[in-house]
């Protein structure tokens, strides 16, 4: 069983800076493919990047603006978030899974309990 517990939400203004954190317990972290994914009021879940061995994969939405990244000695992966824009508010989840590189939500069997990003405009 994989335990999840994301920190680093907040309000900042649009063109901001904001990262994110999500530590890890009770399971083979190396060998876990790590995502974030986020959710807006009345919106469905959806994919923002992802990490398992190396490879990283981004919604093209935060291409460029996001950058995900991983250190296995504490189990943490992080979502650095620049330029953020309105639109990025949604609450901000980590998900982890063992099958491999994956973006659809069904694929990822443990999740974090969520943080709350908040852009202004």
């Amino acid at each position: 069983q994989v335990q999840l517990v994301e920190s680093g939400g907040g309000l900042v203004q649009a063109g901001g800076s904001l990262r994110l954190s999500c530590v890890a317990s009770g399971g083979v972290f190396s060998r876990l493919a790590m995502g974030w994914f986020r959710q807006a009021p009345g919106k469905e879940r959806e994919f923002v990047a992802l990490w398992r061995r190396a490879k990283t994969v981004y919604a093209t939405s935060v291409k460029g603006r996001f950058t995900i990244s991983r250190n296995n000695a504490k189990t943490t992966v992080y979502l650095q978030m620049n330029s953020l824009k309105p639109e990025d508010t949604a609450i901000y989840y980590c998900a982890a899974n063992y099958a491999g590189l994956a973006t659809d939500v069904g694929t990822y069997e443990y999740w974090g309990q969520g943080t709350q990003v908040t852009v202004s405009s």
